[in-house]
């Protein structure tokens, strides 16, 4: 008798102690631990498990202990002990681990099943029906702490409905405010005062780094702090957390801003607190500053409204960052319009004049090239133009110098391949008097004459080793000296280079500098060759003869259908100009009637029943091709039989596309 008394009483003191602890938490896991403790205490076990039934029913959210976290089981999954209508007893469970034995009993309110409360031992045959009685007060006990939470909770979610609906009305005057201008600092007073009703302050102000990291105080709704703006900071204005806190600037100052300059104007404006959160506005960080007169006036329980007020001004300022760049945009688009534009109109306004380059042609390769063109004339960038002889870069630098501020100075154009490597230096940079037998006199060089103006270096690959060097130093320093001068003289031209070298393999044998490749390939236009742009075969043709027809005093009757068909199935080797070429020698021999295919001579490919010695350029094509093969294609022993400089050879081998046989 004495024993059950004292069992009794042992279990009284027990659950007295649990009332208390399960009516001091809104917290289940919390509620859970102090459970677990007196459980302890009366039934013994190595497991206590509580699974609550979730709001759909579908789910049981499961705390376990030993763990610090819950999980989420399906309610149909294969569970122990998870009867919600009646208590239950096992003392020989298969098939679940070193669980063996359990008794559980449903956790109910007002009829109501939360979920089950069981506990679990390792042992089978530990439990009997009196742990059943025990278990069941257990979650009799635990129904008592749930229903409180669920009171609470459901009075927190009245007042939260309440407090949303405040934000929710306020959010939409914030919107409403922000949405019709694109300047926040016009309505930062507004906003001010919609804002008052969520989160009280005396003033409010925005300020974001620029671009030297200094912190600007850009909208301010107070006169009172218009000295802000003078605040800077020399290094980041990143806090801790996003969000900064003064209690009292009677005795705390912030770390983040000039602590005593902000302390003292603070001060005397009267403000005593202040709550700073930052926000992200596109590729901008702001912070929003709410200042109190009161100490205390803000705690961290504040800062989830102060940051979504932060993010709808972040919103305002990121949508002036898009008007900005929509501008931007819009103002590309029209740069880019009246480039595309001049590209039309080039394209149909053909000049007749000699200074004025042809930029005939309407395939998508030419108009392309046209547009880049359009886009760099207009600046000083440094051009290099590449592709295969004849495929027109010398126009198309003619056509940039005339797009360009240079426009009414010089052209100066030279070519590298076709001078000796001696005189094309003194060429380049000009000589003194006496630099070199027979300099009797000074002379200026290209780079001089092209001052104000532009200067073309065709074949630039061609350049000797000295002369690449002291190139290079014009593109630096913008300085140059004469052949046989001291004095330093300033390059003031604008360079556009061409060649239909591969530079960059020239670079890895060593035949180019580097360095000069990449001063001049600042802005590079790749020019396609006439066979692969056929559709401006005709148009080209047309305008040549037009031109020719004037220049020689008579007009041409045009192409036979049959001479258009042969044009537009040729290679056309030596592109634009061969065309040219082919086009002026028919000119002369039709006699002003229709050009047929009988007129036609093609350098690289003489048509049967043709007169190709009367055509120059076939026969120095000719005469290159036997010496290279007398020479056993020995360049230097062809071109001194040919009595060409090693480069002019190069040149026309290139010219006649006669690389691949001579072994380029």
């Amino acid at each position: 008798m004495n024993t059950r008394v004292e069992t009794a009483s042992h279990h009284f003191e027990a659950f007295r102690d649990l009332v208390p602890a399960l009516a001091g938490t809104l917290d289940v896991r919390e509620m859970f631990q102090h459970l677990t403790r007196v459980a302890a205490r009366l039934i013994p076990h190595d497991e206590a498990n509580l699974a609550l039934l979730t709001d759909d029913g579908s789910h049981f959210r499961e705390y376990v202990t030993g763990t610090d976290h819950d999980r989420i089981v399906a309610r149909g999954s294969r569970c122990l002990l998870r009867n919600l209508d009646e208590p239950e007893l096992a003392n020989d469970i298969p098939g679940h681990g070193p669980i063996r034995a359990g008794v559980s009993a449903p956790v109910r309110v007002n009829d109501h099943t939360y979920g089950v409360l069981a506990l679990l031992a390792h042992r089978p045959g530990l439990y009997s029906t009196k742990d059943v009685v025990l278990v069941r007060w257990l979650a009799d006990h635990l129904t008592i702490g749930l229903a409180h939470q669920r009171l609470a909770e459901t009075a927190r979610h009245a007042a939260v409905e309440r407090e949303r609906a405040v934000i929710i009305d306020s959010s939409t005057q914030l919107l409403r405010a922000i949405s019709s201008v694109l300047d926040i600092r016009t309505v930062f007073p507004q906003i001010s005062h919609i804002a008052s009703t969520l989160l009280g302050h005396d003033f409010l102000s925005m300020s974001f780094e620029d671009r030297d990291g200094a912190v600007v105080f850009e909208a301010t709704s107070g006169d009172d702090l218009r000295e802000l703006r003078r605040i800077r900071k020399p290094s980041g204005f990143h806090v801790r957390d996003g969000f900064l806190i003064v209690d009292d600037f009677a005795v705390t100052a912030t770390p983040i801003v000039e602590p005593q300059a902000l302390q003292g104007l603070a001060l005397s404006a009267g403000l005593r607190s202040l709550l700073a959160v930052q926000a992200d506005a596109g590729a901008k960080e702001i912070a929003l500053w709410f200042w109190s007169k009161t100490p205390k006036g803000f705690a961290t329980r504040d800062l989830p409204i102060a940051r979504r007020i932060a993010d709808h001004v972040a919103l305002a300022v990121s949508h002036e960052q898009l008007a900005t760049a929509a501008r931007s945009v819009a103002e590309t688009q029209a740069r880019a319009g009246k480039v595309a534009a001049r590209v039309r109109s080039l394209t149909l306004d053909i000049p007749h004049h000699a200074k004025a380059p042809r930029v005939v042609g309407h395939s998508p390769e030419w108009l392309d090239v046209l547009q880049q063109a359009m886009q760099v004339a207009p600046t000083e960038a440094t051009v290099l133009l590449t592709g295969e002889s004849g495929t027109g870069k010398e126009v198309l630098a003619r056509l940039i110098h005339r797009e360009s501020p240079r426009a009414s100075g010089p052209f100066i154009a030279l070519n590298c391949a076709a001078l000796p490597e001696q005189l094309l230096e003194s060429e380049l940079f000009g000589y003194e008097r006496g630099a070199f037998t027979g300099a009797q006199q000074s002379k200026p060089g290209q780079i001089e004459l092209a001052s104000g103006g532009v200067l073309f270096l065709d074949e630039v690959g061609e350049l000797s080793p000295s002369a690449q060097a002291k190139f290079l130093r014009v593109l630096q320093e913008r300085e140059f000296q004469r052949l046989g001068g001291t004095r330093r003289l300033t390059a003031n031209g604008r360079v556009v280079a061409a060649t239909n070298r591969d530079l960059r393999q020239a670079m890895l044998r060593g035949d180019f500098r580097e360095d000069l490749y990449y001063r001049l390939q600042v802005f590079e236009i790749k020019l396609v060759p006439l066979r692969d742009r056929p559709a401006d075969i005709l148009p080209l043709s047309e305008a040549f003869l037009e031109d020719l027809s004037e220049r020689f005093g008579h007009p041409c009757e045009g192409l036979s259908i049959d001479a258009r068909d042969a044009l537009l199935h040729y290679q056309w080797p030596g592109n634009v100009r061969e065309l040219h070429n082919t086009l002026e020698r028919a000119a002369i021999v039709c006699l002003g009637g229709l050009i047929t295919t009988q007129h036609l001579t093609f350098a690289s490919a003489p048509r049967a029943g043709s007169d190709s010695t009367t055509d120059l350029r076939c026969l120095e094509r000719t005469t290159i091709a036997r010496v290279l093969r007398e020479a056993n294609w020995n360049k230097a022993r062809a071109a001194r039989r040919l009595g060409l400089t090693r480069s002019q050879l190069y040149f026309r081998l290139r010219l006649y596309g006669l690389e691949r046989a001579a072994g380029e």
